[in-house]
């Protein structure tokens, strides 16, 4: 199979973009799955508990060097950065990326780094340009760009900054992702 990872990055209103996208996703899903959200750095590790109740994957708060396991979802902690290496993942407490930590451009320029065009980057909604650099490597690296279309996110900015900035291979409706996605990885692997 071609893809080894999926990496999404949001901001504003994502915890209820991130429902509707990994609600779509069942086993056996044959990638791992990192997410950086944006989130105070006080708000504790609840939000893997919150997310479990929406898919069938198991859901992690991301651990330095947990295992990148297929069919498992990976959420940066709050107040580190989630990077992946080959097969594992780490953290950072590095300064801040576009105000944030975690960032999305330090997972998903990591990943582009690592995994070139083995990574899928999904940028969902957000209010602001985070994502947007790293969105840009996976594309240059041979990866696959999916934004979610503006028009049906909580917050257009951040779709539409990385929409301007790069050749993205679909723009879809929030509800379109997972589905487009899952028939991606049935095509490459058929």
């Amino acid at each position: 199979m071609r893809f080894e990872l999926v990496v999404i990055g949001t901001s504003l209103g994502g915890f209820s973009a991130l429902k509707v996208l990994l609600s779509g996703l069942k086993k056996p899903f044959p990638l791992a799955i990192a997410i950086v959200q944006h989130r105070h750095k006080e708000s504790g590790s609840l939000m893997s508990g919150y997310m479990q109740q929406y898919t069938t994957l198991p859901v992690h708060e991301a651990e330095d060097k947990d295992e990148l396991l297929p069919g498992h979802v990976y959420l940066a902690p709050a107040d580190y950065h989630l990077l992946v290496e080959q097969g594992y993942v780490t953290l950072s407490v590095d300064e801040p990326v576009c105000f944030a930590r975690p960032s999305i451009d330090v997972l998903f320029e990591s990943a582009a780094d690592t995994y070139a065009d083995r990574a899928i980057g999904i940028i969902l909604t957000g209010a602001n340009r985070d994502g947007t650099q790293g969105l840009a490597r996976i594309k240059a690296c041979g990866g696959v760009a999916i934004v979610q279309d503006p028009a049906t996110a909580e917050i257009g900015m951040m779709p539409q900054l990385a929409i301007a900035t790069t050749n993205v291979d679909a723009i879809l409706p929030l509800p379109d992702i997972a589905p487009y996605l899952v028939n991606l990885l049935s095509r490459v692997r058929s």
